[in-house]
């Protein structure tokens, strides 16, 4: 929904503020390489910052912001098996910007990712839901092992491109260190869509009405407190489905409940077919969509599978 190219490297303004995390929750605002101010959360975890090497990074869903309570029961169960950053996507929350439905808004996750690394962590586990799912995919894709990539070469041209304008040029990486630095080493994708624009449920047909309709970007600003940017991708960005084969060798997990009322079935499977013998599926029996249907257990099973893929 952008009128700009999406996926270049996040520029976070954030540098380097020790060599081992902090042993107490920080609270700051992230700056993204097209200048969006982010707000983040950090929590060191049920075992403490100090010494610990592993951060989950949680990518919440469309309407969702790091306060709401299911976003904040997931940090505390994943806290369990390390550090925690939450953040709210561009037009949630307090964050600045506006909405753009999963373009725009892997350079948000960029730049919580490279906050992350920054605050210390050298292993860093993004964990995506809805719309944050297909998030932490194309994030993978575009900051992956896979640099021959099309669409990463594209990105990395049109972040050059943007660089070179920014009034902050002196405090902006270069380019190997920033790709570097918000690197993910495993992804967890959460009841996500494999393809755009698609209307075959319900409640995608209301969520199109939302973004798409004047009067439904009104009532999603005043009654879900969702600031929803009113252009119309271009380019589209590309799709998950799409991104999951540049994901390899990176450890990749789709989850996806049975009940999904968004996205059927064909959906995870068409991601699992994508991602091959490298990617893992978990279809949950009786689960519905995204962080708010993912119950304790099945967040402590991510959990462990993340610190398994940890070695």
């Amino acid at each position: 929904m952008s009128s700009d190219t999406a996926g270049h490297v996040a520029r976070s303004t954030i540098v380097p503020e020790s060599e081992t995390p902090p042993r107490t929750r920080v609270r700051r605002f992230l700056t993204t390489a097209d200048g969006v101010a982010i707000d983040a959360v950090y929590e060191p975890g049920a075992t403490g910052g100090h010494g610990s090497d592993g951060v989950f990074v949680i990518a919440h869903g469309f309407t969702g912001d790091l306060g709401r309570p299911h976003v904040r029961r997931v940090a505390r169960t994943l806290g369990r098996y390390g550090a925690v950053v939450t953040f709210s996507f561009r037009g949630h929350g307090a964050s600045d910007g506006r909405s753009t439905v999963g373009d725009r808004e892997v350079l948000d996750l960029a730049a919580a990712v490279a906050w992350a690394r920054c605050l210390g962590h050298t292993r860093v586990t993004t964990v995506g839901f809805s719309m944050g799912g297909s998030v932490v995919l194309r994030h993978a894709a575009l900051y992956g092992s896979r640099s021959d990539a099309r669409e990463v070469r594209e990105a990395w041209e049109a972040w050059e491109a943007a660089r070179k304008v920014r009034e902050e040029a002196r405090e902006t990486p270069g380019q190997g260190q920033t790709r570097e630095v918000a690197r993910t080493d495993a992804v967890v994708s959460v009841s996500a869509p494999a393809r755009w624009y698609y209307r075959g449920t319900a409640p995608m047909r209301r969520l199109h009405w939302l973004v798409m309709r004047p009067e439904g970007r009104l009532l999603s600003r005043y009654g879900l407190r969702t600031r929803i940017h009113h252009r119309d991708w271009d380019p589209v960005p590309l799709s998950p489905v799409e991104s999951v084969p540049l994901i390899t060798p990176t450890p990749l997990l789709i989850v996806h409940g049975d009940r999904d009322a968004y996205f059927p079935l064909d959906h995870p499977r068409m991601l699992a077919t994508a991602a091959g013998d490298h990617g893992e599926l978990w279809l949950e029996p009786g689960m519905g969509h995204a962080e708010n249907a993912a119950a304790d257990e099945l967040l402590h099973r991510i959990g462990r599978w993340c610190l398994a893929q940890a070695g």
